[in-house]
């Protein structure tokens, strides 16, 4: 009888060691490394000739391009995120924080497809609290099937005789295969489960949605080659005190990966937010210092959002610098521009910036309204309501051009603003007569100031 041989695997990052230590080398975690067991099989080992291999090398030219029919999701918000559907095989990982509504939004997408049957299989939940999901979410369809198992080949037998069109698991780290002798969620679970998945996908041509856990820094849980296995990955983000969710394509095989979709969580499940920039701007009649509106763009969504500043005086001597929903190092490399360039006092102040409605921006144009937002706090001067900007800010205090100024201009225009202030350098080849809305440039922060404020 052969010896088992075993190794240590880190649950973290999947490094492995072929002892116990405490402290993976890799990430830096203590007490990850799980002991696992290696499969001896005692295959024969051949070499391929032309006879047994299936496929062979043909050019690139001489391949027939086939329209591929994707399946519509019955959800506009993730069919965009999508690139425009479900690619029949593809694997799509959902990932988020604990309560964001990851399992809500694959309930509801099996439950919304119709015509289309779905097996929905979920490790963490019986039937019967499905089902009581299910009518907390009004929605029934004849065509979804719901399994509650944990053992993969199951799991895969069940899918073979019922032939659904498309596979939720809920979620990969509760999964378990015969093969592997170690516990459900260990790094070589989630790696045997994931490939026993995919190769059941590819050869039959059904997409499937996995749900996957997420670890206390926010990555995805498990090894890293499950983000590779996969077609898509999909992060579910938001904050659980606001209503609003931002679902961003991480990783996208059959589409852009910019793009986003947004939804409101409300007591009958996820609603699709068509129109973002309604929501995410505050219905004050009122103009109150230290706000701006941006005008940003995710993927190929313009909308726009609202920037909240505060800056007071520092009481204790060392001044905060706090950000929600905006980068802080950019947000200390702009108050350093404004130090430098514009002759600000901002070094002994408080520093508070917040983007309205939980949201997480990372699109360079909002810098132009950061700034005017923080001098409108500091000097206590309010911004007009009708007013919104685009542009990013250099080092040396210049208001630097910024893509797709005409989508930002109209939807601007189509939300009532009259006033839009952009960098000087975006006006090459625009013209400025087909729009009602008043465009003003500046080419660096003491121009502006001087538009704006006078």
């Amino acid at each position: 009888m052969a010896k088992i041989k075993t190794k240590y695997i880190c649950q973290s990052c999947g490094n492995q060691a072929p002892t116990w230590i405490g402290k993976c080398p890799e990430c830096g975690e203590w007490n990850t490394f799980v002991e696992e067991i290696i499969e001896n099989k005692s295959v024969q080992v051949q070499t391929a000739s032309a006879n047994s291999s299936k496929s062979h090398p043909v050019k690139i030219a001489e391949i027939t391009g086939q329209n591929i029919r994707r399946i519509d999701t019955a959800n506009a918000e993730l069919n965009r995120v999508l690139g425009g559907g479900l690619v029949p095989g593809s694997l799509v990982l959902l990932g988020g924080e604990p309560g964001i509504g990851k399992s809500t939004l694959a309930l509801q997408i099996a439950l919304n497809m119709q015509g289309i049957s779905t097996l929905y299989v979920s490790g963490e939940e019986s039937e019967q609290q499905i089902k009581l999901r299910a009518n907390r979410l009004s929605q029934s369809t004849e065509n979804c099937y719901i399994l509650s198992e944990t053992k993969l080949e199951n799991v895969l037998f069940h899918a073979k005789n019922l032939k659904p069109n498309v596979i939720v698991i809920d979620s990969i780290q509760t999964l378990y295969t015969e093969r592997m002798d170690s516990s459900p969620g260990s790094v070589g679970q989630i790696r045997e489960c994931a490939a026993g998945i995919m190769e059941f996908a590819k050869q039959r041509h059904i997409p499937v949605f996995l749900i996957g856990h997420i670890t206390k820094e926010g990555s995805l849980a498990g090894p890293k080659i499950l983000e590779h296995i996969v077609d898509v990955v999909l992060q579910f983000e938001g904050d659980r005190n606001h209503l609003y969710r931002i679902l961003r394509a991480n990783k996208n095989r059959f589409g852009a990966s910019s793009e986003l979709g947004i939804f409101e969580m409300q007591n009958t499940g996820l609603r699709e937010v068509s129109n973002p920039s309604e929501l995410l701007l505050s219905q004050s009649e009122n103009s109150l210092s230290g706000t701006a509106v941006s005008a940003t763009v995710e993927g190929v969504r313009p909308f726009l959002i609202e920037i909240q500043a505060l800056v007071s005086s520092a009481v204790y001597g060392t001044p905060q610098r706090s950000s929600t929903g905006f980068n802080l190092r950019r947000l200390n490399m702009l108050l350093a521009v404004l130090e430098k360039r514009a002759g600000f006092r901002l070094a002994a102040k408080d520093v508070f910036l917040n983007i309205a409605g939980g949201l997480k921006v990372e699109d360079p144009a909002v810098d132009l309204a950061v700034i005017c937002a923080i001098f409108s706090s500091d000097h206590d001067i309010a911004i007009a309501s009708t007013s919104c900007f685009a542009g990013e800010i250099g080092l040396s205090g210049e208001i630097r051009p910024v893509s797709r100024i005409e989508q930002r201009i109209s939807e601007a225009q189509k939300l009532g603003f009259k006033n839009i202030y952009i960098s000087k350098y975006n006006k090459k080849g625009l013209n400025f007569s087909k729009y009602k809305i008043a465009v003003h440039t500046a080419g660096n922060l003491e121009e502006l100031f001087r538009v704006l404020f006078g």
